[in-house]
């Protein structure tokens, strides 16, 4: 090495489902068909609405700066958003749009944590979201979750995890790796006890569009005073378009948008112009479709990856995730994951990537494909496991 790397890069881990798609690729390559339940994107390709909204911007020359806060028309589009599916009252000067969810939570981390400063995530959860906090030069301290509390960080536990240092905590819901939700009370719960201590409270409602019972309680209403993230990438199908959002509490309109203008300048004009289109009534019907077929696919994979041995506590109310328990099965899932891969073609994610409690009994299998291969993907594992 030329110079000396920013010590930070050593403590940021790598992200280890994409080795895995990077070998998944190389079996593709050499004529090998694969079942991808590895990675978190919809195999749905963007709406056409939301296509042609793009097309229309282009075409229009739609390509210059935009105010670093977003498109103001989009952030009225959010706004009402909150309004007509949870009754909530979100001012649009308080929603900052960002270059997808990751810039959000960037954005986010930068307003709320000091160098040597801790924020409260839960174990398992997204593995990017400790390293958002590591850029920061913050401290990502993981508490343990499980079966018993579905999965999602609660008061007690927080409570018991945090000390001076603490600056915030984070909750996502539905979560990545496990699907599950958070309720109304424990959104109210964090919310309080973030108040009474003087901390941020951060939640990642990535997800929320993609529900299969009740919709989800939102923290715009049971916890009004956190830092909201949000994407168009899960539920509205716009990953390649890097788009997302952030809500910020009343005061932090300002900071916010000083980070943006320094950070980003201002998310994709294009996409911004696109993601309007994703709150017509033409393009809400397509995603209620497809969060209808999500819906057909857990309902399959749920029980056919329970008969074959894995175990699934509960069940996964939102994304489009499965996080199974292979200890009946194997001693280390990452091992597991790559004998999947190499004997029978079918790629999914060993819970390395998602937590420190005990990595080696979880895989994370995404729904992210088609019934079909879905079907495909079983047979196979079955018979290995056989």
């Amino acid at each position: 090495m030329p110079f000396r790397l920013a010590d930070r890069v050593n403590r940021i881990r790598p992200f280890h489902v994409m080795e895995l798609l990077r070998r998944a690729h190389e079996l593709e390559a050499a004529g090998g068909d694969v079942v991808h339940m590895e990675i978190g994107e919809p195999d749905f390709p963007t709406a056409k609405p939301v296509v042609e909204a793009g097309r229309q911007a282009l075409t229009a020359g739609r390509t210059h700066y935009l105010p670093a806060a977003g498109l103001p028309a989009l952030r009225e589009a959010i706004a009402r958003h909150y309004a007509d599916d949870y009754g909530a009252h979100v001012p649009p000067e308080r929603i900052f749009v960002t270059p997808g969810a990751s810039g959000a939570l960037t954005l986010a981390m930068a307003l709320v944590a000091g160098p040597g400063e801790s924020v409260l995530l839960p174990d398992p959860g997204y593995p990017c979201n400790r390293n958002f906090v590591e850029l920061v030069n913050a401290v990502p301290r993981l508490v343990a979750v499980g079966p018993e509390d579905d999965f999602q960080l609660t008061p007690e536990a927080a409570e018991a995890a945090m000390d001076e240092s603490t600056a915030g905590m984070l909750v996502g819901s539905p979560s990545n790796p496990t699907g599950t939700v958070a309720s109304a009370g424990a959104l109210s719960g964090m919310a309080e006890l973030a108040d009474r201590h003087g901390l941020a409270l951060m939640v990642d409602e990535i997800y929320h569009g993609l529900y299969y019972g009740d919709r989800p309680a939102s923290a715009s209403v049971h916890a009004p005073q956190s830092l909201i993230v949000n994407s168009f990438s899960k539920y509205f199908g716009m990953t390649g378009w890097r788009l997302g959002w952030l809500v910020v509490p009343p005061g932090l309109e300002g900071a916010a948008e000083k980070l943006i203008q320094n950070l980003y300048i201002n998310a994709s004009t294009p996409a911004q112009y696109a993601a309007l289109a994703c709150f017509t009534p033409q393009a809400r019907e397509v995603f209620a479709d497809r969060r209808e077929a999500f819906r057909q696919r857990r309902d399959f994979l749920l029980p056919a990856l329970r008969e074959i041995g894995f175990r699934i506590p509960g069940e996964p109310a939102g994304a489009f995730y499965l996080y199974a328990d292979v200890s009946a099965l194997a001693d280390d899932s990452e091992a597991l994951a790559r004998a999947l891969l190499e004997e029978c073609a079918v790629a999914a994610t060993p819970g390395l990537d998602f937590e420190q409690s005990a990595p080696e009994r979880h895989l994370r299998f995404a729904y992210t494909t088609s019934l079909e291969r879905l079907e495909t993907g079983v047979e196979r594992i079955a018979q290995y496991l056989r």
